[in-house]
């Protein structure tokens, strides 16, 4: 991804909700693959 697409990831994630650690830790695991970063399902109330 080059720094265009990767902006707009962020301002899509943001516009989604997603606060700047879950952005943070969602684009770790995608690089590290990590287990600590990996997403985890929302609950619904």
């Amino acid at each position: 991804m080059n720094m265009q697409e990767n902006a707009r990831l962020i301002l899509g994630l943001r516009a989604k909700g997603w606060t700047d650690t879950e952005i943070a830790d969602f684009l770790l695991w995608i690089e590290s693959g990590e287990e600590q970063y990996k997403p985890k399902p929302q609950t619904k109330e």
